[in-house]
């Protein structure tokens, strides 16, 4: 089953446009959202089963209701829109395509907590991007759908585009706010820095992926049962997945949560590039545990991944048909993360760039006999030691290959070559 929601209207001439977007529907989920109480939009995207899909996967509107309701400090709205990891590319198209979905799904998100002030953080890659949010902003301002009393309810909400510089780590949260108050994207410790309480400035912070909040109108326009019934019994809606790889037909496709891997390649992806076999896929970005051709049926939500033992992640799925080397994908995505480790903690600093070296020298035909048993070691020992969780988006999804297609490593390591055609 094809389900469209957030992406239902991407390919309408100037859909990012102010006008076209309220010829459409725009904004009118807005008008019912300031109708109800603050409370009731919040309890609408909790039924809805709304969750993060950024990549953790928790429910959105419990996060919401992390926000204390009475504090004298401000509360802020951060749109995480650092688009980094790997093989990501669906926030880039929402962005550009549809900035005033997200926009409205902000402005009701931030009704139903109370907030007064948002940030959207965007990748500094994304120029083109940047610039057509930042109009679309001073198009909703214009029309007196930002700043002070909001189409005549009282509710006053202002809302900054802010360019980031490109560092990876600025998608974990805590970097983000680091970066977005002008300093180094260090990671904080949780606790005490749990954004809900202690987030942006030290005031309580919601913090949403440009997706997410992209969803929100829908839900309000729909309602909360319409949403949910689309997804799983935890995962509701539909989500927004970036394919790129050995498929005939890459690109986003958005689905139902919880729709096969099967489907999604052999189905909405055109299937395999010359019709291969699948060998492997990265079912969320870099950072997720990679999965063979024995996971095809596993289902594409957060629990169904889980269960797999891999993770949701950021929605990015990389297939890999069987001309593909593990050992040179392995050491790829080693070489990524010893370059965007922040340096801040021991284990992630060193961790990641000795598992880089010891599979660049494997890659190389200059293995020693040691090196897969102490690439395991070092990925192991990174685990669970460090202030966020890069040191585990690198070394996870390392053991995965390094425990699946030992195979391949072994081979590098003993006849200094590939054994994979095309490797």
């Amino acid at each position: 089953m094809s389900i469209k929601i957030t992406t239902k209207n991407l390919n309408i001439p100037n859909y990012n446009r102010l006008s076209v977007y309220r010829e459409h529907g725009g904004y009118e989920a807005l008008k019912k959202a300031l109708s109800m109480e603050p409370a009731a939009v919040t309890d609408e995207v909790k039924r809805s089963n709304l969750v993060g899909l950024g990549g953790a996967g928790f429910p959105a509107g419990v996060k919401w209701g992390f926000i204390p309701k009475d504090t004298p400090k401000a509360k802020y709205l951060v749109v995480n829109g650092d688009e980094g990891e790997p093989g990501t590319f669906k926030d880039r198209y929402l962005l550009e395509f549809a900035p005033h979905q997200l926009i409205e799904g902000m402005i009701i998100c931030s009704y139903a907590v109370g907030i007064h002030k948002a940030y959207i953080y965007i990748r500094g890659e994304y120029i083109r991007q940047i610039k057509i949010v930042r109009r679309a902003v001073e198009e909703a301002q214009e029309a007196g759908l930002l700043g002070e009393n909001i189409l005549g309810s009282g509710f006053n909400l202002d809302i900054v585009v802010h360019q980031g510089a490109g560092a990876y780590i600025c998608g974990e949260e805590t970097g983000l706010i680091e970066s977005l108050e002008g300093k180094k994207g260090f990671p904080r410790i949780k606790p005490p820095f749990f954004p809900a309480a202690i987030g942006l400035f030290g005031c309580p912070t919601v913090i949403n992926n440009v997706e997410t909040l992209s969803q929100v109108p829908h839900v309000i326009a729909n309602g909360a049962e319409w949403f949910a019934s689309i997804g799983t019994e935890k995962n509701g809606g539909t989500r927004v997945f970036a394919v790129s790889g050995h498929v005939r037909k890459p690109g986003i496709c958005e689905l139902p949560m919880g729709v096969p891997l099967r489907e999604l390649i052999y189905e909405h992806c055109g299937g395999m590039r010359d019709d291969r076999p699948v060998k492997a896929v990265i079912p969320g970005g870099s950072s997720s545990p990679v999965l063979t051709a024995d996971h095809l049926d596993t289902k594409m939500d957060f629990v169904g991944l889980r269960d797999a033992g891999s993770m949701g992640g950021s929605g990015a799925v990389v297939v890999m048909d069987d001309t593909t080397c593990m050992v040179d994908v392995c050491a790829n995505i080693a070489r990524f993360y010893a370059h965007e480790s922040c340096g801040q903690c021991t284990p992630c600093r060193e961790g990641t760039g000795w598992v880089s070296k010891i599979l660049d020298r494997i890659l190389a035909g200059n293995a020693r006999p040691e090196d897969v048993d102490n690439a395991v070691r070092v990925a192991k020992n990174m685990m669970g030691r460090t202030i966020c969780l890069l040191a585990d988006g690198a070394a996870m999804p390392i053991l995965s290959y390094l425990t699946k297609f030992r195979n391949e490593f072994d081979y590098h390591v003993e006849h200094k070559c590939c054994d994979v055609k095309g490797g």
